[in-house]
């Protein structure tokens, strides 16, 4: 799978949510939803960003002929085939198996109504056991390393880690019972 950064999962979420964007759109959009404050998505990556999308063949452009005022034609960015495809890999991969804390799963979070309700709790339980893989994995090197018997500073790199993990496994479980009690999903 073609690997995006968080601008280009975010450009492609967006311009699939709502077809025909400008670069200006998708930047006003990103403000709205704070994207910028988790996901470190800047005003220049957004056009970088869209950039790299059309030169991978993920999104196409054309000139919005309607504008009027001052200043160039705006170009209007809608998904590819090929980016629709990508889009839906990075979503379901983001949903299943990105780390806790991870902005890759607050943007598959938003990517949500681009799944069908049956994808996203599967890819959450996926998830929820890709995380209790990774705690028990976390437990078995605290108990190699001396378990309780750490120094404060140690003991805690990795108990910090494991509360984290069970957090979010917490999260994931309820959200996993509201998706399964949503009636109005889309898809």
């Amino acid at each position: 799978m073609e690997l995006l950064s968080n601008s280009e999962f975010a450009i492609l979420q967006l311009i699939a949510q709502s077809n025909g964007v400008s670069g200006y759109d998708i930047n006003k959009t990103v403000d709205k939803r704070g994207y910028r404050e988790w996901a470190n998505i800047g005003t220049t990556s957004i056009y970088v960003g869209l950039e790299k999308l059309e030169k991978k063949k993920f999104v196409k452009s054309k000139l919005d002929s309607k504008k009027t005022g001052r200043g160039p034609l705006p170009k209007k960015f809608s998904l590819t085939p090929r980016g629709r495809e990508t889009l839906k890999k990075e979503i379901i991969e983001g949903l299943s198996l990105s780390r806790e804390k991870s902005p890759q799963f607050d943007l598959a979070l938003a990517s949500l109504p681009l799944v069908t309700k049956k994808e996203a709790v599967a890819c959450l339980k996926k998830r929820k056991n890709f995380l209790s893989s990774e705690a028990d994995r976390i437990q078995d090197k605290f108990e190699q390393q001396g378990g309780k018997n750490l120094p404060i500073f140690v003991s805690s790199l990795f108990s910090h880690p494991l509360a984290i993990i069970k957090a979010e496994i917490k999260f994931v479980e309820q959200l996993i019972e509201d998706l399964e009690k949503e009636k109005a999903w889309k898809k």
